[in-house]
C-alpha cells in the first residue's frame, strides 16, 4: 500500500486511553522522541481494574513537558468536539475503549458506550476537522483486535481472512470499528490504519490477563484454572514490541488517492501486531513461574502442581491466536521479537518492584 510519510515533530498528538497499558506507554515514547510535539491524552480512568495502576501510569506521565492530560468519558461527545476545537489533533490515537472477552458477557453497556458510541465519537470529530477547509487530521489510528478473528480455524490469521462470525460481545464491538472506520475512509476521505493486537503482556500490564492474574492468585496460595485443559495457544506480545509497531504506522498514513470513477479510494488499512510464534499455555504457565520464583515473588520450592486446576473451554474464548505479520513486516520494516522469556521475566521483576514483599 502507498503511505504517506507523517513527520511526528511539531504535530498535535490525540492519544485516548493515555493511562491504559498500551497508551502510557506510547504517550512515553512519543514524548521521549517528539520534543517538539504536542501529545494529548484522555482517559476516564474507571475502576475496570485497579485504578492505582492507572494512577501510577499517569503520575510517570506527569513529568513529561510536553504531555497534557484530560480526564473523561470518549462518550462524551461535547468533550471531544471540545478537545479537537482547542488542540486540533492532526494525529490521532484511539486505544481508549472497554477491553476483555468475559467481562462483555456480564457488562454490555460499558462495550456499546466505549467501543462503539465512543470511537462514533471520535470519527465524527475526525471527519469534522476538515470542515471549512482546514487540514484537519492526517492519520487516525485505532486498536482492534485477534478477537475478530473467532474461531478461525485457518491459522495463521491474516487481515484478508473473513471474520463475520464474532464469538463475543467484545469482538463485535471491535469488528464493528474496522466497518465504521472503512466507511469514513471512503466517504470522508480519513486516512485510517486498525491494528489488531494479539495478547499484549509485559510491565504495568492490565491484572484482567491472564498472566497477571494468574500472578495474583499464585501470591495469594489460590487455585489458578487453565481452560480448554491447557490446549489453548497465544500469540504473546510484548509492551515494547506493540508500542514499536504503533509507533511506525503512525508515522505511515495510507495515501490519498482517487479511483477510476474520479472518487476517493478509501485510504484504509488494516495490520496483525502479533509475534507470529503461538505459545501453549502450559508451557506460558511453566516459564511464568520460573521467572516469578527467579525473581522472588514466588518461593523456590513453591508447588505450581497443587495449585494449578485444567478446567473445560469457557464461553467467548477460543483455541489458538496466531498473527500473520507478513503485511506489517512488507509496508513497515516490523516485526515482534522479543520471546515469551524475556518478556515475563520483565514482568516478574516490575511486579516484585511494584507490588513488595506484603501483596
Amino acid at each position: 500500500m502507498i503511505k504517506q510519510i507523517i513527520n511526528l515533530q511539531q504535530k498535535s498528538i490525540l492519544i485516548t486511553g493515555s493511562a491504559g497499558f498500551i497508551g502510557a506507554a506510547l504517550v512515553k515514547r512519543l514524548c521521549a522522541e517528539n520534543p517538539s510535539a504536542r501529545v494529548i491524552g484522555l482517559d476516564s480512568v474507571n475502576d475496570y481494574y485497579d485504578v492505582s495502576l492507572k494512577e501510577s501510569r499517569l503520575q510517570e506521565l506527569s513529568k513529561l513537558s510536553n504531555f497534557t492530560f484530560i480526564k473523561g468519558n470518549l462518550a462524551d461527545k461535547a468533550l471531544i468536539t471540545e478537545i479537537f476545537a482547542k488542540y486540533q489533533p492532526q494525529i490521532v490515537v484511539n486505544l481508549a475503549a472497554q477491553a476483555g472477552v468475559r467481562y462483555s458477557i456480564t457488562n454490555p453497556d460499558a462495550y456499546i458506550e466505549a467501543n462503539l458510541i465512543g470511537f462514533y465519537n471520535i470519527l465524527e470529530a475526525c471527519r469534522h476537522s476538515y470542515d471549512n477547509g482546514k487540514p484537519g487530521v492526517e492519520h487516525l489510528v485505532y486498536a482492534s483486535s485477534s478477537s475478530v478473528y473467532g474461531s478461525n480455524k485457518k491459522v495463521p490469521y491474516a487481515v484478508e481472512d473473513k471474520v463475520d462470525n464474532p464469538v463475543s460481545l467484545y469482538a463485535a464491538t471491535k469488528k464493528s470499528n474496522e466497518l465504521l472506520a472503512h466507511a469514513y475512509a471512503k466517504l470522508y476521505n480519513i486516512p485510517c490504519t486498525g491494528l489488531r493486537f494479539f495478547t499484549v503482556y509485559g510491565p504495568a500490564g492490565r491484572p484482567d490477563m491472564a498472566y497477571f492474574g494468574f500472578t495474583n492468585k499464585l501470591v495469594k496460595g489460590e487455585k489458578i484454572k487453565i481452560y480448554n485443559f491447557g490446549n489453548c495457544k497465544r500469540d504473546f506480545t510484548y509492551i515494547d514490541d506493540i508500542v514499536e509497531g504503533v509507533y511506525r504506522v503512525m508515522q505511515g498514513a495510507p495515501k490519498r488517492q482517487n479511483g477510476e470513477d474520479g472518487l476517493p479510494v478509501p485510504p484504509y488499512a488494516l495490520y496483525n501486531i502479533g509475534n507470529n510464534s503461538p505459545e501453549n499455555l502450559l508451557d506460558f504457565m511453566q516459564i511464568l513461574q520460573e521467572e516469578l520464583i527467579q525473581a522472588g515473588v514466588l518461593p523456590q520450592d513453591y508447588d505450581f502442581e497443587a495449585h494449578k486446576e485444567l478446567v473445560p473451554m469457557q464461553a467467548g474464548d477460543v483455541p489458538v491466536t496466531y498473527a500473520d505479520t507478513s503485511a506489517l513486516e512488507r509496508d513497515f520494516g516490523f516485526k515482534p521479537k522479543t520471546s515469551l522469556r524475556e518478556g515475563l521475566r520483565k514482568f516478574a521483576e516490575w511486579y516484585k518492584d511494584f507490588y513488595g514483599k506484603e501483596k
